[in-house]
């Protein structure tokens, strides 16, 4: 029972609000020693442990690429592209990353966007471009958060009701196993992703009508955000 104290340094940690990478990891090489493992055992079973989930720890190999990426401008990069299509703006683009996001997730490519790898980077910032392009002048604060959370959302909605029609998607197979072993059923993946398809459709004419009017909602804010400083009202430069 002794081995269990692991577990109180994942209480006491989080508790006092220690960084969680070194909580587990310090709870982890606790847990080993006290059950009898020599160091090197240890280190071989964190390292058995990375190599046994590395689909799920890929991302702290992508995240300092993306780092470097930012800090030698790809986010300016972003935003002067979106600068460049006059015609595209908030709600538009952000309706093309959804489609794009739920055509992909549908065809079993999760990892290809992300908020990480696309959200962040890119998608945010154009977003943001192009809200301050239509509205004529710099979004507040509140505004831009605004612009972000959609961003997000576009992300979001289109992977979690994209990848339900991909049949390998693990959802789809926990279903189908759940159902034929409880219920003795003898249902197919097909069958679920195809039901899925009518679902992700009416999802994408929701969430893209929504997406839409955030430039009516944008042209609105500013010019509330305007009249509450007592700022001329910025020129409306897409209509």
């Amino acid at each position: 029972m002794i081995v269990l104290l692991g577990v109180a340094v994942v209480i006491l940690g989080f508790a006092t609000r220690r960084n969680p990478v070194l909580v587990v990891g310090v709870a982890g090489v606790v847990t080993g020693l006290l059950g009898k493992m020599s160091p090197l055992e240890v280190l071989a079973a964190f390292g058995r442990s990375f190599a046994d989930s590395r689909s799920v720890t890929v991302f702290a190999i992508a995240l300092p690429v993306i780092g470097l990426l930012e800090r030698y401008g790809l986010r300016e990069q972003a935003r002067r592209l979106i600068g460049r299509l006059g015609g595209l703006s908030t709600g538009r683009f952000l309706t093309a990353y959804l489609l794009v996001r739920q055509v992909t997730a549908a065809l079993g490519l999760n990892s290809v966007a992300g908020p990480a790898q696309t959200v962040r980077p890119l998608v945010a910032p154009m977003a943001e471009a192009a809200a301050e392009r239509s509205t004529g002048g710099p979004l507040p604060e509140r505004l831009r958060e605004k612009v972000r959370s959609y961003a997000a959302s576009a992300d979001t909605v289109g992977l979690f009701f994209g990848e339900d029609c991909f049949i390998a998607i693990g959802s789809i197979l926990l279903i189908t196993g759940f159902v034929n072993s409880t219920y003795h059923q003898n249902l197919e993946a097909t069958q679920l992703a195809l039901w899925a398809i009518p679902l992700a459709v009416c999802a994408f004419l929701v969430h893209g009508a929504r997406l839409l009017l955030l430039d009516r909602q944008l042209q609105r804010d500013m010019a509330l955000a305007a009249a509450e400083h007592d700022l001329p009202l910025p020129k409306e430069t897409n209509k």
